[in-house]
Order: C-alpha cells, then structure tokens, then sequence
C-alpha cells in the first residue's frame, strides 16, 4: 500500500477495524474490494454502525462473500431496512479472486478483512488480508513487542 492510500484511509470519515485479526493472524497479502450493499446499509455504515468481529470471507462460484459482518439496522429507516447479519459480495477481479481461491486450498491460510472505510468518492470499501494463522508462541511474543513499545513510550514521555 502507498502512502496515498494510506492518507485515504486515515482521512476517511469511518474506520471500522478488525483489531482481533492482526492479533490471531500473519497478513500475508492484502487486498482493496468494494462491497454490494442494498438500501440503508450505506447509511448505517457513515454512521459508524458496523462491526467486523468475527468475519470471514469465502469464494463461492468464483465470487468472494464476506460472512458475519454486522451492519445495525439504520435508525430512521422505516419497513425497507436491511438485514443486520446477512452475507455480501465483494467486488474483486477475476485475477485477484483466483490468486486467493489458489491461496486458501494451502493448510493455515483464510482471507480476513480487516478495515471498512469510505473513499473519497463516498463508497465503502473493504480491505481484507490473506492471512496464516499464528501459534499460541506467536501470540505471547506479540504480548511482549506490544508491552515493549508501550514502556518505551512511557520512559520517552517522561524524559
């Protein structure tokens, strides 16, 4: 990723993160994708009112679907409002999509997103991340980096 989208990114008015995900996994490779949504979802979404906790992509037909993204129903929607936890679509090229499908039939590896977010022309977009799972081992050493950097923070505050 460049350091134009990463602008885009942390300008953008929703940032919706998947903080348990670098935690549980290795990113291998990541990935942008925009997402179909229908009626009011787009609206809860600018809200803030999504979640990624517990997401999974999977490729059907040769087709990428997000499972278990939570979008709250939108508050001033009347009987059109969307289904909360409903699977959606991921709009991908045929190239990418094969590159993962490829991918996931090795052992350890899932697709995984990670942030949602609106770009610049006011859609939503997912990132998601190729990813291999870490051992409990990884997990520890995660602990210790993240306690380091924020000791060193601390001493670096006070001085």
């Amino acid at each position: 990723m460049n350091k134009e989208q990463e602008l885009l990114r942390k300008k953008s008015p929703v940032n919706i993160r998947n903080k348990k995900a670098s935690f549980e996994y290795f990113f291998v490779d990541t990935f942008t994708a925009g997402i179909v949504l229908t009626g009011t979802e787009i609206k809860s979404i600018r809200m803030g009112k999504a979640s990624l906790v517990d997401t999974f992509c999977y490729i059907n037909n040769g087709e990428i679907w997000v499972k278990g993204m939570n979008i709250s129903p939108y508050f001033y929607g009347s009987y059109n409002n969307h289904e909360s936890k409903r699977d959606r679509k991921l709009l991908l090229n045929k190239r990418e999509i094969k590159n993962l499908q490829e991918a996931t039939k090795q052992v350890g590896f899932t697709i995984v997103p990670t942030l949602l977010f609106i770009d610049d022309h006011g859609r939503a977009k997912l990132d998601i991340a190729l990813c291999r799972g870490k051992k409990e081992f990884d997990k520890r050493q995660t602990l210790k980096e993240k306690e380091d950097r924020r000791e060193m923070d601390r001493v670096r505050k006070r001085f």
